[in-house]
Formats: C-alpha cells, sequence, structure tokens
C-alpha cells in the first residue's frame, strides 16, 4: 500500500521534518497548523532544509523543487478529509493529543489511518478516542528527521496487521528503518536514553563533575557523537522533563523520576537550544 495524499498535524520542528519526509515518497503533503505565521514557519524550515541539502549534494536541485512543491499548509483541519494517512506532531501532551483526535476522527475517512508522533505517551488512549481504532498506531520519527535513520513503528494492542504493514511500508518508503515496538512508554529508544540523561543531570547536581566534564566523559569513554548535556539542550528540556514524568508514571522506577534541578531549570525558562539557555547557553 502507497499512501497518494498525507496529511501531517503540527508545524513545530518535527511537523516540517515529517512533513519533508512524506513528500520525499512522492506523495501530496498538506500540512495543518494552527496559525498562518505557524504555516509560513514550517515552509521556512523546509526551505532551509533543503537548501542546506543541495549545498552538501544530496538531492539535486530538481529533486528540491519537485519535492517542495508537494508540499502545502491549510490552517483547517477539515483540508485533511481525503488523506489516507494522517501524522500528528503537536506539543507532547496527552489532553491535547486526544482532543486532536477526536477531531480527526470527524473530519478523515472511515479508511484512512491516523498515527501519532509520540515519543513517550500511550497510543492506545488516542487510539480510543476515534471510531475505527484499529487503524491507529504510533509512528515515532528522530529528530533531525531528515538525518536520522530509524522510526518506531507502535503497535497499541487495538492495531490491525493491515495497519502495521502499511506504515511499515510508508517508513521504508521514507528511506528510515522501521522497528516494531509494543505500546510501553519511551518504547525503546526513550526507555533507554533518558534514565542515562535523568542520571547525568543528577552526577551534576550531587557536585560530581562539571557539565563540561561529564559530557567530554561520555564523549570520549563511550564514544558518544554528543554529551548527555549537549543533548538535553537539543532536545529540549521541558520536552525531557514530559518524557521523563511519563516513563515515570507508567514505571515507577527512581531512574525516570526526574531530578529536580531539571524541573526548575524549566521553571526559570532554561529550555536548552530553543530558548537560547539550558545547560549551556547559545546565540539567536
Amino acid at each position: 500500500m502507497s499512501f497518494q495524499k498525507i496529511g501531517v498535524v503540527g508545524s513545530g520542528i518535527m511537523g516540517a521534518g515529517v512533513a519533508e519526509a512524506c513528500a520525499a515518497t512522492g506523495a501530496s503533503v498538506i500540512v495543518r497548523a494552527r496559525t498562518n505565521a505557524g504555516a509560513e514557519a514550517l515552509l521556512d524550515q523546509i526551505d532551509r532544509s533543503l537548501a542546506k541539502q543541495l549545498e552538501k549534494g544530496k538531492r539535486t536541485a530538481e529533486d528540491v523543487v519537485a519535492l517542495r512543491q508537494r508540499v502545502t499548509v491549510t490552517t483547517h483541519l477539515s483540508e485533511l478529509a481525503d488523506c489516507e494517512f494522517v501524522i500528528e506532531t503537536v506539543v507532547e501532551d496527552l489532553d491535547v493529543k486526544m482532543e486532536l483526535f477526536r477531531a480527526l476522527d470527524a473530519v478523515v475517512s472511515p479508511k484512512a489511518i491516523i498515527a501519532t508522533c509520540t515519543s513517550t505517551l500511550p497510543v492506545i488512549d488516542l487510539a480510543m478516542q476515534v471510531s475505527r481504532p484499529e487503524r491507529v498506531c504510533g509512528v515515532h520519527f528522530f529528530n533531525p528527521v531528515h538525518a536520522m535513520a530509524l522510526v518506531e513503528v507502535v503497535r497499541p494492542i487495538c492495531a490491525s496487521d493491515e495497519t502495521i504493514a502499511a506504515v511499515t511500508e510508508f517508513v521504508l518508503a521514507c528511506d528510515k528503518e522501521p522497528i516494531e515496538v509494543k505500546d510501553r512508554a519511551g518504547f525503546i529508544v526513550n526507555a533507554l536514553l533518558f534514565p542515562y540523561l535523568n542520571n547525568a543531570v543528577r552526577l551534576l547536581e550531587n557536585g560530581v563533575a562539571t557539565k563540561e566534564g561529564i559530557d567530554a566523559a561520555m564523549k570520549g569513554g563511550c564514544g558518544f557523537p554528543m554529551g548527555p548535556f549537549a543533548l538535553l539542550d537539543l532536545v529540549g528540556l521541558d520536552t525531557s522533563l514530559a518524557i521523563l514524568d511519563a516513563l515515570y508514571l507508567e514505571y515507577a522506577d527512581a531512574n525516570f523520576a526526574p531530578v529536580p534541578l531539571l524541573r526548575r531549570m524549566v521553571s526559570a525558562g532554561l529550555l536548552g537550544k530553543k530558548s537560547g539557555e539550558g545547560f549551556y547557553q547559545y546565540g539567536h
């Protein structure tokens, strides 16, 4: 099964990346943003991403033009009515996502598949908001989407084999590596990654070493491309806190309980690269 028209809901960094990946399959893509400004910002993000890929020789000028022409934007959810596949990439908030799924259920065809790009939240709770829960699954892309090869295809207990097979085929068409996972908080990557990040903050809070020292140790000692604090700033401290809260709610494991320093930094608006300052400072 190949999707000819795909809808993406959300105009942030992930929305732009997912829209670009969808368009690269040859499908027509329509992205729903809440505001005209958000829609314009999304198109700007895609243009910048494609320009960088063109500069590096990863795409030809013809590819860039063709891909860009396949992406349109709207502020009206109703314009996704004829999409065969819809991916939501909105804020990592269960109530917000559930409300969106109810709205999508009233708009899209009963034959459409609806997927969530959540990194941690329970997919089953979203599936239960629609009339055809067997046509709901998770499709967790990683940021930056154009550079990250992995996609976790999340199977809630209600998903049909046909849904998972269609979404897996779509991921392969995106030139990504699909890995099917059960619908458990954190799936594979975040369930392993975030205890590590959380414990790095704990080491810093306990004065074991400086953030620079901890980052250098994990790069030099484990061969990681970046240290935990640089990665936390890249992911966003608010996003990281939300993921840890969701993991702790699911497992009640102390490794997932957010370190107080992380929560206080989020309260102070120190969110990482997106705010200009987190564990490190960034020029904007």
